[in-house]
């Protein structure tokens, strides 16, 4: 490693003074372009925001660790650099778990630095003393213990590579409370230059493996390819449209991929992706694992030549065979296969595709065709469907759409169609409910001129709403919608299902009406219980925080009847063993 430093910090006799081990870590996060930090405060971490104070970075104070965790994640997803998040020790630590382990399943780059009791105390019982590493290590890339204040900046850096490397994801750093208060020489500290220590991560296969990449695609009669976060992370949406318009093929998205292509783009497909990756004879997977969203590679017809591209070894060809995997990041690949093709091949391959083109277009329109007496429906029990077609047809241009919760996310995915890449964001893989109050907070932060819009479930937001104060104080107000049917209601429809009127237990909420929330901490709140009074509610709560420059929350009282397709096939396929 060539470890370089940066112009405060130059080694030599010139170097005098001191320097305590909170400012390393601040100055250490500064050298890795990392602006803000997610935090709670505690006594185990206090110098790191002197240090964060001297060193220009935002500390960004929340209510709960957990949603300090989901909002560094959410930054991170936003910005496209590493999200930080601090804790204290002991339950600080603890409360951080879920977004880490959300992180960790969802590939974002996250650095977690956590407290720790006095080494000098070791494992004599002080005060939150606890085995975070072990802890944190089955829900991180790399998790590890600072043991001296001169090794701390190097610790930071190291984490961050971490977090970087193959895939990103979250990492964990413990430095006890001693060694951040410790002084120690500055002609003893090195800071090792971003840049200078870390590999680009656009890894490239070899030449052989494009040539047979391209030689796929351009024989492919009826080609079809699933675009996965890791397109978007990667910020390979540029070079995924280059791809899908060269070969001609019908795309679909899934993840934080939703919105790289616009919903008026002639090769943009999304109500058919069921037919589609059932009847293609050439499945191109980038940036997405076979998991249960694809049926474990059930989903992909079992006769078709399947090709994947993922920048994590362990997935490619796990729970189905495949034709050819490719390691590498995604723009990478697609540049040189774009390149690899003629003009000549380009002009074939469009007029041989005309027709499974076609034929998906009109399936498309025949399900949404399907979908719009939901979507339009004037039940005096409001539909969740009529609500989430009103927060598409809500939606501008530079509106970051948040997704929190169960059917809230599957539903909305029927209808809401972001506008633009990266403006989509939901639970991901682990499911985890809670995400949105962090991800709406570290978005607008990211963002501080696009709109932010999280629509909730009504158990998710009672989770984690109370840090909505955080985001009035911070100046990141955004509009919250709660689809509010008194219940967590996924699962009590899996157990309605099995156990009759058993499947109540647990899963009933009380009738709270959460828009007197917003006026509790000086916002807007209104209540909404007929289909018809759901745009104006939307038009108030997005004027009102232009007014007040607080959040807003619009409350839509919503049929506990109606469950997703996905809710039901998932207990079907359950009940009948798969």
């Amino acid at each position: 490693m060539s470890a370089t430093t940066d112009d405060s910090l130059k080694l030599g006799s010139a170097n005098t003074g001191t320097i305590s081990g909170g400012h390393l870590v601040a100055k250490a996060l500064r050298n890795e372009g990392i602006d803000t930090i997610f935090t709670l405060s505690g006594g185990n971490i206090v110098d790191i925001y002197d240090g964060c104070v001297n060193e220009g970075i935002r500390v960004i104070d929340f209510r709960h660790e957990q949603v300090a965790a989901h909002a560094a994640d959410g930054y991170a997803r936003q910005t496209g650099q590493t999200g930080c998040l601090v804790t204290t020790a002991g339950p600080g630590c603890c409360n951080a778990i879920t977004g880490m382990a959300t992180a960790l399943r969802s590939e974002t780059p996250l650095l977690h630095i956590g407290g720790q009791g006095a080494t000098s105390q070791y494992l004599q019982g002080s005060l939150q003393e606890f085995d975070h590493v072990r802890l944190m290590s089955p829900v991180t890339k790399w998790a590890a213990s600072v043991r001296s204040t001169e090794r701390i900046a190097d610790m930071v850096s190291m984490g961050c590579r971490e977090a970087w490397g193959e895939v990103p994801g979250p990492v964990y750093l413990e430095i006890p409370r001693d060694l951040l208060d410790r002084s120690i020489e500055l002609q003893d500290c090195v800071i090792p230059a971003a840049g200078h220590y870390r590999f680009s991560c656009k890894v490239m296969c070899s030449p052989p493996e494009i040539e047979k990449l391209a030689d796929l695609l351009v024989h492919a009669e009826k080609p079809a390819a699933l675009f996965g976060s890791q397109v978007w992370n990667g910020r390979s949406h540029r070079e995924a449209l280059e791809l899908i318009r060269t070969f001609d093929i019908p795309a679909y998205t899934n993840g934080s991929a939703r919105g790289i292509f616009r919903n008026d783009d002639p090769l943009s497909f999304d109500r058919t992706r069921d037919k589609a990756l059932a009847e293609a004879d050439v499945i191109l997977v980038v940036g997405t694992p076979f998991d249960f969203r694809l049926g474990y590679g059930k989903s992909l017809n079992p006769a078709a030549k399947v090709i994947q591209i993922d920048q994590n070894y362990s997935v490619i060809g796990k729970n189905r065979d495949i034709e050819l995997g490719l390691l590498g990041h995604a723009g990478t690949i697609f540049r040189a296969v774009v390149d690899a093709v003629s003009g000549n091949e380009k002009r074939k391959m469009a007029m041989k595709r005309k027709e499974w083109i076609a034929t998906l277009r009109s399936a498309e329109a025949e399900a949404l065709e399907k979908l719009m007496p939901l979507f339009k429906s004037e039940n005096s029990l409001i539909n969740p469907y009529r609500v989430a077609y009103e927060l598409n047809e809500f939606l501008e241009e530079n509106t970051i759409y948040v997704g929190d919760g169960g059917d809230v996310v599957t539903i909305s995915a029927q209808a809401v169609r972001p506008r633009r890449p990266g403006q989509w964001m939901d639970p991901g893989p682990l499911g985890s409910l809670g995400v949105g109050t962090g991800f709406a907070i570290g978005a607008k932060l990211a963002n501080p001129d696009k709109e932010v819009v999280c629509y909730y479930g009504d158990g998710a937001f009672s989770m984690t709403a109370f840090d909505m104060e955080t985001a009035n104080r911070f100046k990141a107000p955004y509009l919250a919608v709660v689809g509010n049917n008194s219940a967590m209601n996924q699962i009590r429809y899996a157990q309605l299902a099995k156990y009759g009127d058993r499947g109540n237990v647990g899963t009933l909420l009380s009738d709270l009406p959460y828009g007197k929330f917003a006026e509790m901490m000086g916002g807007y709140g209104e209540e909404v219980y007929n289909p018809g009074d759901i745009a104006p509610a939307l038009r108030r709560g997005r004027e009102a925080i232009a007014r007040t420059g607080k959040c807003a929350v619009i409350n839509i009282w919503v049929d506990p009847q109606e469950w997703s397709p996905g809710t039901k096939a998932r207990l079907k396929a359950r009940m009948a063993g798969k």
